[in-house]
């Protein structure tokens, strides 16, 4: 029990909540999720009302548009459908670990810190002995979606299963009931799953931060390459670059696109016109290519178009409490916690069976008191009434490390 001291109370009821067993973890989820959002949002199909127009080519398995400073969904089609998230993942691991870290704080890599990243991920280009600044890790993140930066920035905040467990429980405090972690950067992983609905809160949430904003907006950026030397990254938001045919899409804010074999693409985009600002997300659309970015710019369209009309079918709720792990952990505190948790990288890559069975009680007790919450805020919560593959980012899979060669193009695993 001397190891399981290193790991926070919340990462560690987080943990054991996420190493459930889905057949287990999904009816403490099932039994509230009319609560989250509304209960249309529940319904199978295109939800919207008063108004019309909607894009005819929508083949996404799920999709969804809300009005990111009200939180009112104006339309939605299986909003709740649980699916592989792909890179969209990383929204939460920017929503949990952010904030944590200074962003001129310096860091050099270790071979350990690499050890446990997927094979056929898609990678920034990160070495071993090189140092980098936390907010070049993040450009990594964002523009490259490098499973090799969030892998080195897992193991700065305490390790991968630490922050599997904090993401978990941010995800709880979100009131993202949909959402299962079991990696911290979106690779395939049985059981790893999440939703349209879930995502867009993910996004929303992670756009009210500067950083997160200026990161998912970066189109380009300069990252070590050694020895003093650089290579230009580039976004693979095609949306934001208007890479591979595409155009760029006017008022693009961000944020996040995703790939894996067993995914197919998934996207979060935001744009603001004329003072507004829309959330779009779109997951598993059945062509692939530039699929996903096409029918978001349509649903775009729409809802500064025919979508002005719209009533509201739901809502984006509000955080339980602002607490989780990262609003809970500025940089001050956040190394604080990581000194308590004991040395960086020194929680297991993987969680060992007697850390989830130590804490399952624990776990019980917080889905318990999540519902009970819930529940207890049923007015607020309910608003409105009316897989196993691999990763990457959204479009065409890749591979590449980064730089010239760093194409989004390759293999067919990523994230």
């Amino acid at each position: 029990m001397r190891e399981c001291s290193r790991l926070s109370r919340r990462a560690v009821l987080g943990l054991t909540a996420a190493a459930l067993p889905l057949s287990t973890a999904a009816p403490a989820a099932a039994t509230t999720a009319s609560l989250i959002g509304g209960e249309r949002l529940t319904r199978d199909g295109i939800q919207v009302r008063g108004a019309t127009g909607l894009p005819r080519k929508l083949t996404a398995r799920a999709w969804l548009v809300a009005d990111c400073a009200s939180g009112e969904v104006l339309a939605s089609c299986n909003a709740h459908r649980r699916l592989a998230p792909a890179s969209t993942l990383k929204m939460l691991f920017a929503d949990t670990v952010l904030k944590k870290f200074d962003r001129t704080e310096r860091h050099r890599v270790t071979d350990a810190e690499l050890a446990d990243v997927p094979a056929g991920s898609s990678l920034v280009g990160i070495k071993p002995g090189i140092t980098y600044t936390v907010e070049q890790l993040w450009q990594g993140v964002f523009l490259r979606s490098g499973n090799d930066a969030v892998h080195v920035l897992a193991h700065m905040n305490g390790g991968i299963a630490e922050t599997v467990a904090e993401m978990q429980a941010r995800a709880t405090d979100l009131r993202a009931l949909d959402t299962r972690v079991v990696s911290p950067d979106g690779f395939d992983h049985p059981g790893q799953l999440s939703s349209a609905y879930d995502l867009t809160l993910f996004a929303r949430h992670g756009l009210k931060d500067a950083d997160f904003r200026g990161y998912c907006g970066t189109r380009t950026a300069d990252f070590p390459a050694g020895g003093g030397r650089t290579f230009q990254i580039q976004n693979t938001d095609r949306l934001l670059t208007g890479a591979w045919g595409l155009g760029t899409y006017q008022g693009l804010i961000g944020v996040k696109n995703g790939y894996t074999s067993h995914a197919g693409n998934t996207f979060t985009g935001a744009a603001t016109r004329g003072g507004r600002t829309l959330l779009v997300t779109v997951m598993h659309p059945e062509a692939g290519g530039n699929a996903v970015y096409e029918q978001t710019a349509a649903l775009l369209d729409w809802g500064f178009g025919h979508g002005r009309s719209a009533r509201a079918v739901g809502t984006l709720v509000e955080p339980l409490g602002g607490g989780g792990a990262a609003a809970a952990s500025p940089v001050a505190a956040g190394k604080a916690a990581r000194a308590a948790a004991g040395a960086p990288g020194a929680a297991a890559a993987r969680p060992s069976s007697w850390r989830l069975l130590g804490g399952a009680a624990g776990a019980v007790a917080l889905l318990g008191a999540g519902t009970w919450a819930l529940r207890r805020r049923g007015p607020a919560a309910t608003g409105t009434t009316g897989t196993t593959g691999t990763t990457g980012n959204a479009g065409g899979p890749a591979t590449g490390t980064g730089g010239a060669g760093g194409a989004d193009t390759g293999g067919g695993r990523r994230s």
